[in-house]
């Protein structure tokens, strides 16, 4: 996302060439600052709504895993009536809320892997935060006195201010992107004979655990 990226350019800046290249060293290390403090509110703010999210997803697998659970119990009783059909049609609904469960457990496990992404890069801009203000002062009054005695400040000055470089990692950035949905583009792409016998499959399943619940029942 173009938050982490930016949060990316932030953590790997050199404060020391920061300063080295400012007209104004002390405006500069302000702004840098400036920056870093609006980054960390946006950051702590997708951090909680991440986890938020994640709650929302942990929510929904348990609310199908109680569906699943109640249609096996109307599987069951369907059964205790000789009621086949309704057995069947019960053991494919409760079928059909388990996939569901599973699709979400899958989306919780990825929530997860982006809020421990979005958590380190909230402790490392903390700790860039606290490294610039810390050094601050320190590193103005060095500029300050290298431009006293000298050292070549005409010519960082012509180097400009370091702001021309240009945007790194955009293809960690892309395939952050496309990660995400990767999940479902796989089960957009699959072909029709897949799903003919993936419900193969599925019916086959729900004859199986129709016969077991039925020797179970009848026992």
């Amino acid at each position: 996302m173009a938050l982490l990226e930016r949060v990316s350019t932030l953590v790997r800046a050199n404060l020391n060439d920061l300063i080295d290249k400012a007209e104004h060293p002390e405006k500069m290390i302000k702004q840098v600052i400036l920056d870093m403090h609006n980054q960390l509110l946006q950051v702590k703010t997708q951090v909680a709504i991440a986890i938020a999210d994640q709650h929302l997803l942990e929510r929904k697998q348990k609310e199908n895993e109680a569906k699943v659970a109640e249609w096996m119990r109307k599987a069951e009783l369907a059964v205790d009536k000789k009621q086949d059909d309704l057995a069947r049609a019960s053991l494919e609904r409760s079928e059909s809320y388990r996939e569901l469960s599973d699709g979400f457990a899958q989306q919780i496990t990825d929530q997860k892997a982006q809020v421990d992404n979005l958590k380190t890069a909230l402790r490392q801009l903390e700790q860039k935060l606290a490294e610039a203000q810390g050094k601050a002062d320190l590193l103005v009054a060095q500029h300050r006195r290298a431009r006293a005695v000298g050292k070549a400040s005409e010519a960082r000055m012509a180097g400009g201010n370091g702001s021309g470089s240009a945007a790194f990692d955009r293809m960690k950035h892309k395939v952050a992107n496309e990660e995400a949905l990767s999940h479902a583009k796989s089960e957009l792409a699959a072909e029709d004979i897949e799903a003919r016998l993936a419900e193969l499959e599925k019916q086959d399943r729900i004859e199986q655990l129709l016969t077991e619940l039925k020797a179970k029942r009848s026992v």
